[in-house]
């Protein structure tokens, strides 16, 4: 799995947690719906931790709570 597709999982999963649709969280956030889901189908091949930590925000988590997981401590490096 790339660190593309972790982000995407990790937002899905905490939308599923929470309850929460794509596009409220989007709003939650204070981004456009487009920009979230752009991430989440990998239109968005890199989106900056500036981006993650505004997503952070809408869910009402951290960076560390966001990256706190077995799938991002058990990703291998890539290639650029």
């Amino acid at each position: 799995m790339t660190t593309r597709e972790c982000v995407a999982n990790r937002i899905l999963q905490l939308c599923f947690d929470r309850h929460l649709a794509v596009n409220a969280l989007a709003h939650q956030a204070g981004m456009a719906p487009t920009t979230l889901k752009n991430i989440i189908s990998g239109v968005s091949r890199n989106p900056g931790i500036v981006t993650i930590k505004i997503i952070c925000d809408g869910l009402g988590i951290s960076l560390t709570e966001f990256f706190d997981t077995e799938e991002f401590r058990s990703l291998e490096q890539e290639d650029i």
